[in-house]
């Protein structure tokens, strides 16, 4: 059974930064997507980035791009999202998700296989 567990959330101020982890356990997909995703309180999930496991292409959401960063899987079945520049738009409670035999991203959690509990990022004014 796949699991996910992020980690890294916190309260940071605007302009500071942070990095999730994902870490993934019972992984041993070799086409997958990888997804963060976030949704703050009375909003629908927004993805912020993807990254596919055919050649690591990455895409990212317009209001992060540029700020954001995912890699993809390491030897340790982990995958980060280095979050600079924040800003307090940016709060939200943080996912990763994964699906399992494709190599197209897709935006929309509900596409996804496997969801981890998610990780709260607060980012003061």
């Amino acid at each position: 059974e796949v699991q996910l567990v992020e980690s890294g959330g916190g309260l940071v101020q605007a302009g500071g930064s942070l990095r999730l982890s994902c870490a993934a356990s019972g992984f041993t997909f070799d086409d997958y997507v990888i997804l963060w995703f976030r949704q703050a309180p009375g909003k629908e999930p927004e993805g912020v980035s993807c990254i596919s496991s055919s050649d690591g292409s990455t895409y990212y959401s317009y209001s992060v791009k540029g700020r954001f960063t995912t890699s993809s899987i390491d030897a340790r079945n982990t995958v980060y999202l280095q979050m600079n520049s924040l800003k307090p738009e940016d709060t939200a409670v943080y996912y990763c998700a994964v699906r399992e035999g494709s190599y197209h991203c897709s935006g929309s959690p509900v596409e996804y296989h496997y969801l981890g509990q998610g990780t709260q990022v607060t980012v003061s004014s």
